[in-house]
């Protein structure tokens, strides 16, 4: 029996920032540990036809007279083919149209184009999700500083997506 490695997961996680990843084969499944900001981040390639954009805390300060004191241009790598980030985002879509993240539609009032994606560790004690627009991408982290669960039925799509699905409409 041929043994599915997690080399090329590892090698696509490695390029849209998120780093030092198990290799194991469940890593696929989300095992490892990522930062919202690195997973907002590496989400932000898929509406962005394959090309990774670093995070910046400041892209640029003008002074009083107008003139630019500091620009921080973003940064873009290609990570996948826009045909396969096209396909990523149609797949992204589809749990927000009729996933997990489908109370966005139904509950929330998102009506416009968006795609995304709910996360829940073990025992509750973290749920995220991170969805995009064809301008925004966002994510929501809920969880304790000290891990312990969060709630009952603490799934992503009920903590962290009435959250977004807010920020996103406003």
């Amino acid at each position: 029996q041929q043994r599915i490695g997690s080399r090329p997961i590892l090698r696509l996680a490695s390029d849209v920032g998120l780093r030092d990843l198990p290799d194991v084969p469940s890593l696929s499944l989300g095992t490892g540990l990522v930062t919202p900001l690195d997973l907002t981040a590496a989400f932000a390639m898929f509406p962005n036809g394959g090309l990774r954009v670093t995070p910046r805390a400041l892209t640029r300060v003008v002074d009083a007279d107008g003139g630019v004191a500091y620009d921080n241009p973003a940064r873009q790598d290609r990570v996948v083919t826009e045909a396969v980030a096209y396909q990523l985002v149609s797949m992204l879509e589809d749990v927000v149209d009729r996933g997990t993240a489908s109370p966005a539609r139904t509950s929330y009032g998102v009506r416009f184009p968006a795609g995304g994606k709910t996360g829940t560790t073990d025992d509750f004690k973290d749920a995220w999700f991170v969805g995009f627009t064809t301008t925004v991408v966002a994510g929501v982290g809920i969880g304790e500083d000290q891990p312990a669960t969060i709630g009952r039925e603490g799934y992503g799509a009920r903590y962290a997506l009435p959250i977004w699905s807010e920020f996103m409409k406003a």
